[in-house]
């Protein structure tokens, strides 16, 4: 039988709320309910498993850092780096979030309902099968996609025009892909727009679709709507910047 814990976060410093969710998660409980957290950092850091944790309130930085399994439900906003290295889980956010999302997330899902700050997915990364994935249904600020070293990056722009510039600065692999035109000034240095194929829809199709059910959003206008992919230039975008012996 599942097993539900309440957690009341109202006062309580970080660190023994923390120690709280860890103690409710090694006695068994399958949901860990958070409320009235008010920019408490460290939520679900480091945490494996298949727990699921649901933060009622503002959640602070560094949400599920080093996160390995469980699912976070955030029913507002989120500060900065949620999903700071993650490993695998899932974070949703119904509501927007700070700067540097998925900051070298590894694996796992970041779904943010409303907006993402600046360098969104910075150094995201992947490992063979291992392949993270942010889908930001507002908009993004500038510098997405930065030193993107993999991954699969989805700006879907559901509440108004794109604010985002110098879009995928040093990305050196992963994609970046937002729906709508983007315009080439809007591009860094090493990056650059091609063609969404259909194999490429059919392939974020399941994304998509998965990102509309956690929101209540009709998925099919989102999967047919019009999108420009952003790729790397080249898989070394600094080695001019160096000299050789």
């Amino acid at each position: 039988m599942a097993k539900q814990v309440t957690i009341d976060a109202k006062g309580v410093h970080y660190t023994p709320l923390n120690q709280q969710i860890r103690k409710a998660i090694e006695d068994g409980a399958s949901e860990v309910i958070v409320d009235n957290v008010l920019g408490q950092r460290f939520i679900g850091n480091g945490l494996r498993g298949n727990t699921t944790i649901r933060v009622n309130g503002v959640a602070g930085g560094d949400l599920a850092m080093f996160m390995s399994g469980p699912t976070v439900i955030v029913n507002g906003n989120a500060e900065h780096a949620p999903g700071n290295t993650m490993d695998s889980g899932k974070v949703v956010i119904h509501g927007s979030a700070g700067d540097a999302v998925a900051h070298s997330m590894r694996g796992g899902k970041v779904f943010v309902r409303g907006d993402i700050g600046y360098r969104g997915g910075i150094h995201m990364k992947q490992y063979e099968t291992q392949r993270p994935i942010l889908v930001v249904g507002g908009s993004a600020q500038t510098f997405l996609g930065e030193y993107m070293a993999g991954g699969l990056l989805i700006v879907l722009g559901l509440d108004g025009v794109m604010k985002a510039r110098e879009i995928g600065s040093g990305i050196h692999g992963g994609e970046i892909v937002i729906r709508g035109d983007v315009d080439d000034a809007c591009l860094a240095a090493g990056a650059k727009k091609v063609l969404l194929t259909d194999e490429d829809r059919a392939r974020i199709a399941p994304v998509i679709r998965e990102f509309a059910g956690d929101f209540g959003l009709d998925p099919e206008p989102l999967i047919n709507a019009k999108y420009t992919r952003i790729v790397p230039a080249s898989a070394r975008p600094f080695a001019g910047k160096y000299t050789w012996e």
